[in-house]
């Protein structure tokens, strides 16, 4: 007797195993920095699209565990993503150079990213 399942394909049953991959660790970070920057669009007013929004960004960046020595010191971390970003870099590239100067996992370096564009230069946001 023959069955029609009995010969099933090899992929059938075997689970997929997911590796971590630090792009799309990055990836993901600005993928909620962008939904965090959705949020923040509606609260802040369109007059000051360009202004520091320190409360938010120092707010965004807590609640995802990334930590400075000081406010100021993570402003100034996020102008310098603004800057480098002015001079034509990719954000993924910033966020890449943020894992390799910083102790950030691909996530909280892109989110970083995401955050810095959402609060101090939404002018890179597309």
């Amino acid at each position: 007797m023959t069955f029609l399942f009995a010969q099933a394909p090899a992929e059938v049953g075997i689970p997929r195993l997911h590796f971590f991959s630090p792009l799309r660790s990055i990836l993901t970070g600005l993928v909620l920095a962008a939904a965090l920057v959705g949020v923040m669009g509606q609260l802040a007013p369109a007059a000051y699209a360009d202004a520091d929004n320190g409360g938010n960004f120092l707010g965004a960046l807590t609640a995802r565990g990334i930590s400075f020595t000081s406010g100021p010191a993570a402003i100034a971390a996020g102008r310098e993503v603004c800057s480098e970003l002015d001079q034509g870099k990719q954000a993924s590239d910033v966020a890449n150079e943020a894992m390799a100067k910083t102790n950030l996992d691909g996530y909280h370096a892109g989110f970083f990213v995401g955050a810095s564009i959402a609060a101090i230069c939404p002018r890179h946001m597309h």
